[in-house]
């Protein structure tokens, strides 16, 4: 088992690295790929019907499009607005087929997986994202090892008992000051000789700082909705992972997080 997850683990590095470094359409294929998967898992873990699943995986392609060839916020929102009103519509011409819930369930589907997914490709291709969406791994993946290692350690005090025992205060801090520190030796080492600000190590500590924190809720968020369904992996795709949102729970907000902070502040 150990070997398995530590290869597809591999695997998946080599696929994030690749596909981040070239942005542009491959990492846009990629993302739409990982975004169609992702809502699969969780309209089949939450039941939301065929039906429903349908309609979502063309909301998400049609989103998708509209990022790649035209990446106008204006219209990305009035797509998310239009898959919105398009589930509303489909609920209330099949009624009684689709309860309610399993409309607010695709809906919560759409945003929670491609929609927030779809922020890495934009940190990738805004401004300097070549350097910028490092950050996102640095944040999640960072954040996951730090605080590993410190709670291992030294960790003692439970700060979730119920929806994930394992996790404790100490690792918590632990897996917020690594990551700051990380992304400052990122900034101060790489960003600031590629580009000369020498302002931006203390900036991307911060940001990674932040996105360790929602890296960390995004965790903790996706355990959250498999207990309450009483299930143990979104999906079977990753060996020794299970399903993309279970590999990629920390990243999905993290990446929003992360795009909306470079803007501000490095942009």
């Amino acid at each position: 088992m150990f070997l398995t997850r530590l290869a597809s683990g591999v695997v998946l590095m080599l696929v994030a690295l690749t596909t981040m470094s070239l942005g542009g359409w491959p990492l846009a294929l990629i993302s739409w790929s990982v975004s169609l998967i992702a809502f699969r898992e969780l309209t089949n873990a939450l039941k939301c019907g065929r039906g429903l699943e349908i309609l979502g995986y063309v909301g998400i392609t049609g989103y998708y499009l509209l990022l790649y060839f035209h990446g106008n916020h204006t219209l990305l929102f009035m797509c998310i607005v239009g898959v919105f009103l398009a589930y509303l519509f489909a609920y209330v011409i099949a009624f009684p087929k689709y309860h309610a819930n399993q409309v607010m369930a695709a809906v919560f589907s759409f945003l929670y997986g491609p929609v927030l997914l779809s922020f890495v490709y934009q940190t990738r291709m805004c401004t300097q994202g070549f350097y910028m969406v490092w950050m996102i791994l640095i944040s999640s993946w960072g954040c996951d090892t730090c605080a590993y290692v410190v709670g291992k350690l030294i960790g003692k005090k439970k700060i979730f008992p119920v929806l994930s025992p394992k996790k404790s205060l100490e690792g918590c801090i632990g897996g917020v000051v690594g990551t700051a520190l990380l992304g400052w030796l990122y900034g101060y080492f790489f960003v600031e000789t590629a580009l000369g600000d020498k302002g931006a190590a203390w900036a991307i500590a911060l940001i990674c700082a932040v996105g360790a924190v929602m890296s960390m809720v995004g965790d903790l968020a996706a355990s959250g909705v498999k207990r309450n369904l009483n299930i143990k992996d979104y999906g079977k795709l990753i060996p020794g992972h299970g399903g993309i949102m279970d590999r990629f729970d920390s990243m999905i907000v993290t990446a929003p997080m992360t795009y909306f902070l470079t803007i501000l502040l490095l942009t």
